[in-house]
């Protein structure tokens, strides 16, 4: 990645309660930049708010925590602005309709009107941005292990006749084409086999190798993870949660 600058993350006590009780509570962590953080825990356990909270997209209700230095809740927004997330139901869900090439199209097109507003960091002429938007890709799925040639039709083939682990590496190459400094995965060993698993933990501790810190929410942490656990509440109690802190603050 051109910023290998990842973001190290702390929490103490830190728990988001929401209308219908609590999403998670008394999480704690301490995380150096660059690290493979492992939120492990059950499903229903907290670990998508979790994700969430820590990329600032929902906003906690005790205790402490930072993501490179910046306070939670208080600089939510610049948290948002340095991290990304990929394979997070109901938030970065691909269309299965949609192609590959077309996912990617559209996130460059994204992309390219956010950065809009920063004209002095754009390169000049319209040759010289499509040869940035085309090594941006490149370097993105490159980081995310996606071959296209090696797909059924290539760009051209349907988000819906991926298999599951190529579905997550389309999912995390969307979200590293914004370089971001801490990406944030969700459902990370969710229906895999065994090889299946230890194939996705080696593609993401390849992305810290980059400097990127990773956050991937798990059924259970490989051994050279940091491990954070959630506590349990039931999995109606964390969807509504994290529907109830989504409408107030953004789903992107």
């Amino acid at each position: 990645m051109d910023d290998p600058l990842g973001l190290a993350v702390t929490a103490h006590d830190f728990g988001l309660r929401g209308p219908r009780g609590w999403a998670f509570r008394g999480v704690r962590a301490d995380a150096e930049p660059g690290s493979l953080i492992a939120v492990e825990g059950p499903s229903g356990s907290g670990r998508t708010c979790l994700l969430l909270a820590l990329t600032g997209r929902m906003r906690p209700t005790e205790g402490a925590a930072a993501v490179g230095g910046l306070e939670l809740p208080r600089h939510m927004a610049a948290v948002r602005r340095r991290s990304a997330l990929a394979h997070v139901t109901g938030v970065t869900d691909l269309d299965p309709a949609f192609t590959v090439g077309e996912h990617l199209r559209e996130q460059a097109l994204l992309h390219r009107r956010f950065a809009g507003s920063f004209p002095r960091l754009l390169p000049r002429g319209r040759g010289e941005r499509t040869r940035e938007e085309r090594r941006r890709v490149d370097t993105a799925l490159t980081a995310a292990n996606l071959d296209l040639t090696a797909l059924p039709k290539g760009p051209r083939t349907a988000v819906r006749d991926l298999e599951r682990v190529e579905s997550l590496r389309l999912s995390l190459a969307l979200a590293l084409l914004w370089r971001p400094r801490l990406i944030a995965v969700d459902d990370a060993d969710l229906k895999l086999s065994p090889a299946e698993r230890e194939e996705i933990w080696a593609l993401l501790r390849s992305v810290t190798h980059d400097g990127v810190t990773v956050l991937a929410a798990c059924s259970e942490a490989p051994r050279d993870a940091v491990a954070v656990r959630t506590g349990a509440t039931r999995p109606d109690e964390e969807k509504e949660a994290a529907a109830d802190a989504l409408a107030g603050t953004g789903r992107s």
